[in-house]
């Protein structure tokens, strides 16, 4: 029998209506094979519990529902508050009560996870201002809408800042959880959790998860499916629209046409994003010059670079880099 006196960890999980359950899922599970030997599920180095205002059940995004397990109580009782966001049409619903309770836990100093949308609850509760918050870049823009003094972070699996943690939700919550459950349980325990959910290896913060862009490659029309390929590979390169519709053998009024259909938005605005992402990513990851990045990226000086990634991300790329590392997780 093990003996166990005080819990390495301890987390309690906040289900907003119509939450995700991916990300619940996979990060309470995650938790519950490090709490433990074997299979058993015991609550002995980690605990978890699920609380809210109330213990009517809570709808998630795909009909099944859950009643809290206990009313909201003393934060203290835990290491880690999870906000489990889910569709962003019925986030103000319940958010009242969830909001001054994710307060009252910011107060007392406990750290605090929004997963999926989560980080729209904490940002309501006014305490992300100024912090990242890694976002699904479906919400991204609905984020930057609603709270312009949070910056959103399209291109890392997760984010510590400051006591505030933040997952785009999916699997990159199970990633998530083990590099909690590593630093808390130690690695052994973390890598016990990625392996009972039979997960290949843990991803990095700073992995780039898949973005849109990619299933545009997949969408069913040649010449958009084509173009972006060629996008994608060739980043660095200068050419012009006209450049890229001679070598799809078509012509750029007709790629503009099928992309207008197929995407959304223009071929020059999808690869300008293409080219962004992919420099906020080195940004962090790398520690190449601005410009060094900016001819990486296919952008013709850093100058140049410097005024359209301010444009698209509201902070020049110096300040994104530096408060990166200010705000870095110890």
């Amino acid at each position: 029998m093990i003996e166990q006196t005080k819990p390495d960890v301890r987390f309690a999980f906040i289900l907003s209506q119509e939450f995700t359950l991916t990300p619940f899922a996979g990060f309470i599970d995650a938790v519950r094979h490090a709490a433990d030997e074997r299979d058993h599920s015991r609550q002995i180095y980690c605990t978890w519990t699920c609380i809210g205002p109330d213990l009517d059940p809570v709808r998630s995004s795909c009909g099944l529902e859950m009643p809290a397990w206990k009313e909201f109580d003393d934060p203290k009782n835990y290491d880690y508050v999870v906000v489990i966001g889910g569709r962003l049409a019925f986030l103000n619903e319940r958010s009242a009560e969830i909001v001054e309770y994710l307060q009252l836990a910011a107060k007392k100093n406990i750290q605090l996870i929004g997963l999926c949308t989560g980080g729209f609850l904490l940002a309501e509760a006014g305490l992300m201002s100024g912090h990242r918050c890694a976002v699904h870049i479906d919400h991204a823009d609905a984020l930057r809408s609603a709270y312009p003094d949070v910056l959103p972070v399209t291109n890392e699996m997760y984010v510590f800042d400051e006591g505030r943690i933040t997952c785009p939700g999916g699997t990159a919550a199970i990633d998530l959880a083990v590099d909690i459950l590593s630093r808390h349980c130690g690695q052994s325990r973390g890598m016990k959790a990625l392996t009972a959910l039979v997960v290949d290896e843990h991803r990095k913060s700073h992995s780039v998860g898949r973005m849109p862009f990619q299933d545009l490659e997949i969408c069913g029309e040649q010449k958009v499916e084509d173009a972006v390929k060629y996008m994608r590979q060739s980043l660095s390169e200068q050419i012009s629209f006209d450049q890229l519709a001679k070598k799809l053998n078509t012509s750029r009024r007709q790629l503009d046409r099928l992309f207008s259909e197929k995407v959304g938005k223009t071929p020059v605005r999808l690869w300008r994003e293409m080219r962004l992402e992919h420099a906020r990513w080195r940004l962090v990851n790398t520690s190449r010059s601005i410009t060094e990045i900016a001819y990486e990226c296919g952008f013709s000086d850093s100058a140049h670079f410097v005024r359209t990634y301010k444009k698209f991300y509201g902070e020049t790329p110096s300040r994104y880099r530096d408060s990166r590392r200010r705000h870095a997780f110890p």
